[in-house]
């Protein structure tokens, strides 16, 4: 029996309120709406959650116990559901052994080929890796980077030892490691570091091994830039955390490897030849390259693999990333170059009737590529495939088979299916996806004048080529291009730093207790209202402090952990995940506890609240778009955008003179890109600089001057092909943003 849709019923996971809906199959979905109105608890969080539990129970017990437990959701029933592949914009893993080719199979292909075809022959596919003792370059254990040490950032120069001169963490007075220098006989722990000799400094800092007595215990003695060394600077430095992670950011500088030139291959990988190229040197190519490199082999030993080889480098291309190379970084990919890596996967996959789940595969595309991006979608769904994708982009809406438009509003007012069908019925629903699908977009005609300039001079950073640009300031400053075209390498990587602030999307480093509460500093006033209502201290109040679930240590959740299997997750049963202890939620204000302001979401907090210590904060996330999301939401739940937003906010509160932001629209809907829009137009009206790397039109359009890079991208970019306002943009034809825009040019 072929069965036509997905049958969700009752659906109540975060803010649905009873959803029931039948997703057909086999078609492409788009499911839209604002900001926060339940798009991402219908397709993340019920279906696409219940299938993979539901998929993790028919492995045994003894796999399970390897697997992340994965509540039931909140949902009556699913009836229908195929095996679903949820395609997120994650992070694809901090490991600096993963890179674009590892994590798509292509640097395997090209392996083979090389193990094949090179000239000398040197042995097989292993011999390629730098994963692997055959391949890997010695001296820098196949990382392509060596690090080296600033000494004055690893110890303070004016202190002695007994004062805490070495500032690197675990080495503080009284630890075991400063005691081996302490009891090392070498130094007058009593002496600052500025007045030691020559030969002190030399012990102290490179010396060599000799065997002391530390604690009335034989042990080695090692200078600390060599313990440090092979403590830390070895390891995979991305996948630190917290203050060690900065620690040794602030310690350690990283240059390509001098053995290996930053190929991370030894010299019998590098002797062996294929087209004059040995495969490091390949993987160096931007894929665009590569793809001309591929398709001038011909042999029938691997023609299996060249064809597979080349059908992968034709995906990327089509996919917007032709101008990556397969050895970059995975974890220097941005989220949306994520997602499409993550695409480009399952393009050749043999699999058919799946569910495929995508979260704004178009952001960091420019206009001229959604296109693209919208013809690969719908190959996978005439494999036979269902395509769930959550979008805001009109372009994409027009490409779906059915559209799902959740609403009306966001958080508690949103929840419910506004409307489903196809786009023409959208545009007469009346919804707010409905009202924005076809609003043209109006040119800014008086721009304002520029109150100064920040001069970039002769930059070569990545692709730029010599460019030499004035960016103005006291006005709002859109720079766009295609996708690579070296608009971040322009404004993040040689813009003038002094004065400016980036806002970006990077992951926000925290304990798993950080929230919105606290990482903006609101909770600090709010405990305080508490304590003052109620005769009580503030620590109370406090999930880290005194008032926190002694079961759970106020992280309202208990964390297993399983050894070598993967942890478990749990809400503790002693506060029910409220975090506090039976006390604490005794104590009201108005008539909620501390655990009810932190499950309310901005907006609700604001119609709370009368206190002038929160109001101006909480007035900001809403200024921003994030009047949805809730006080105590964990850090790691907000996407990309909604961490970038978060930062506004706050930066909003000080005297920053230029912001420069990447993307703000990310993850917003038409109406919410207007609400931003405003916003960045009365911070430029308050006296700041804006400066935005942005793709969405609306807002390039609103612009005061705009600098398009291009004309294409990596190699075929790199080059400023148009400086003015918008309404000159629209004119100029050999500007694919200029093109575009003119096409919405009200």
């Amino acid at each position: 029996m072929v069965y036509g849709s997905i049958e969700v019923r009752g659906a109540r996971e975060n803010n649905l309120q009873g959803v029931s809906i039948d997703i057909p199959k086999r078609k492409l979905t788009v499911f839209t709406g604002v900001s926060g109105s339940g798009k991402s608890s219908l397709v993340f969080g019920t279906v696409a959650a219940e299938s993979r539990r539901l998929i993790d129970e028919t492995y045994s017990a003894f796999l399970q116990g390897f697997m992340p437990s994965r509540p039931r959701p909140d949902v009556d029933t699913l009836s229908n559901l195929s095996a679903a592949i949820v395609v997120d914009q994650e992070p694809m893993g901090a490991n600096a052994r993963s890179t674009v080719g590892t994590a798509t199979d292509a640097y395997t292909m090209l392996r083979v080929i090389w193990s094949r075809l090179g000239q000398p022959y040197v042995g097989g596919s292993n011999v390629f890796s730098f994963n692997d003792p055959q391949g890997m370059c010695g001296n820098c254990e196949g990382l392509g980077r060596v690090s080296a040490i600033d000494t004055e950032a690893l110890v303070d120069r004016s202190k002695s030892l007994g004062e805490g001169a070495i500032t690197f963490p675990n080495f503080g007075v009284g630890t075991w490691y400063w005691k081996v220098y302490a009891d090392s006989g070498l130094f007058d722990v009593d002496k600052p570091l500025k007045d030691y000799s020559d030969t002190e400094w030399h012990d102290l800092m490179y010396g060599a091994e000799r065997k002391i007595v530390s604690g009335g215990i034989n042990v080695t003695y090692e200078a600390l830039v060599p313990k440090i060394t092979r403590l830390y600077l070895v390891k995979d430095v991305e996948s630190m955390k917290g203050a060690m992670r900065a620690a040794v950011d602030r310690l350690a500088t990283f240059t390509p490897c001098p053995a290996c030139g930053g190929t991370r291959l030894n010299d019998r990988a590098r002797s062996s030849l294929v087209k004059g190229k040995h495969i490091g040197e390949a993987a160096a190519m931007q894929l665009t390259d590569l793809a001309e490199l591929v398709r001038d082999l011909a042999d029938p030993h691997v023609q299996p693999i060249l064809d597979g080889l080349n059908d992968l480098l034709a995906t990327f291309e089509q996919i917007g990333l032709g101008y990556l190379s397969l050895d970059r970084e995975s974890s220097s990919l941005s989220g949306g170059e994520a997602q499409r890596t993550k695409m480009v996967r399952h393009m050749g996959s043999a699999l058919t009737d799946m569910t495929y789940v995508f979260d704004e595969p178009t952001i960091g595309l420019h206009p001229h590529d959604v296109r693209q991006m919208n013809a690969l979608l719908q190959r996978l769904r005439d494999k036979g495939n269902t395509v769930l994708v959550v979008e805001h982009k009109p372009e994409v809406m027009a490409a779906a088979d059915h559209l799902v438009d959740m609403g009306p509003g966001a958080g508690t007012h949103g929840g419910t299916v506004v409307y489903q069908g196809d786009i023409n019925g959208l545009r007469n629903s009346g919804t707010a996806t409905g009202k924005h699908l076809d609003q043209a977009v109006t040119l800014n005609s008086t721009p304002r004048t520029p109150t100064g300039y920040l001069r970039i001079e002769h930059a070569n950073l990545h692709n730029l080529q010599d460019v030499s640009v004035d960016v103005p300031l006291g006005v709002l400053v859109a720079v766009t291009g295609v996708a690579g075209s070296g608009k971040s390498s322009l404004i993040h990587g040689c813009l003038p730093r002094d004065g400016v602030t980036f806002v970006d999307q990077s992951v926000i480093r925290g304990s798993r207790r950080s929230n919105p509460a606290t990482y903006t500093g609101i909770l600090e006033p709010i405990r305080k209202q508490y304590a003052r209502a109620n005769g009580v201290k503030p620590a109370l109040f406090s999930a880290n402090s005194e008032g926190a679930c002694p079961a759970c240590k106020g992280v309202g959740l208990i964390y297993t952990d399983l050894a070598f299997m993967a942890g478990v997750a749990s809400v503790c049963e002693a506060c029910e995940g409220k975090r506090f202890t039976d006390e604490v939620l005794g104590y009201t204000l108005r008539g909620k506890n501390i655990a009810d302001v932190l499950g309310m979401s901005v907006e609700q907090a604001l119609d709370f609240f009368t206190e002038k210590s929160v109001l101006p904060m909480l007035s900001r996330l809403s200024d921003v778009g994030l009047g949805y999301i809730s006080l105590g939401q964990h850090l790691n739940t907000l996407s990309g955008g909604e961490r970038q937003r978060l930062k506004l906010a706050i930066e909003m509160g000080g005297d920053t003179p230029a912001f420069v932001l990447d993307e703000p629209t990310a993850g917003l809907h038409m109406q919410d890109v207007d609400n931003l829009a405003g916003l960045l137009d009365r911070l430029v009206d308050a006296g700041r600089s804006v400066i935005v790397v942005e793709h969405n039109l609306s807002v390039v359009a609103r612009a005061d001057w705009v600098i398009d890079m291009g004309p294409g991208g990596g190699h075929d970019g790199g080059r400023v092909v148009f400086e003015g306002t918008p309404a000159d943009l629209a004119r100029q034809e050999g500007s694919l943003t200029g093109r575009h825009l003119a096409e919405l040019v009200a």
